[in-house]
C-alpha cells in the first residue's frame, strides 16, 4: 500500500526535480491502487488545467494496467487505436489522457501501489520527473 508520506515526498521530488533542471512549471498526481488522490502538489505558476491533464494521466494508466508511454504508443500507431482511445474518452467522462507522463508505482516484490501523473512541460520531461523520483524512493517506476 501506498502510504500518504511517501505520495508527498513523490509530489515534492518532482516539483524539486523540475524546478532543478529548469523545466516548465509542473503539476503532480498521486493516486493509490484505487484510483483516489493520494497527494496533489501544483507548483504555483502552473496554468489551471495541469492537475486535470496529471489526474487524466495517472488514472488513465491505472486503468489501463500499464504507463500512458505505452498508450501513446498505441495511438499513434494505427487509426483503430484512435477510435478505440476516443471511445475510452467519452465512457471515462474524459479522465484519460493517453500521453507521455502517467506511471505506475510498482514495490521491489512487483506488487501495484498506485501511480503519478506530471503534467506542466513536455510529455518526455514530465516522465522524466517521474521516474526520478520514484527510482529515488527504491519503488520501481512501471513507464
Amino acid at each position: 500500500m501506498l502510504k500518504l508520506k511517501e505520495a508527498i515526498s513523490l509530489c515534492d521530488k518532482v516539483i524539486a526535480y523540475g524546478e532543478h533542471r529548469q523545466y516548465n512549471p509542473l503539476t503532480a498526481v498521486v493516486l493509490d491502487r484505487g484510483g483516489h488522490i493520494l497527494c496533489t502538489l501544483r507548483h504555483e505558476d502552473c496554468g489551471i488545467l495541469r492537475f486535470d491533464i496529471a489526474y487524466g494521466k495517472a488514472w488513465g494508466a491505472l486503468g489501463m494496467g500499464f504507463g500512458t508511454r505505452g498508450f501513446a504508443n498505441m495511438v499513434q500507431s494505427s487509426e483503430k487505436m484512435q477510435s478505440f482511445v476516443h471511445s475510452l474518452s467519452v465512457m471515462s467522462g474524459g479522465r484519460v489522457v493517453p500521453t507521455q507522463g502517467g506511471v505506475l508505482i510498482r514495490n521491489s516484490n512487483g506488487d501495484l501501489l498506485g501511480a503519478i501523473g506530471v503534467s506542466g512541460d513536455s510529455s518526455e520531461r514530465d516522465e522524466e520527473c517521474i521516474l526520478h523520483a520514484v527510482r529515488s524512493m527504491g519503488m520501481i517506476a512501471q513507464p
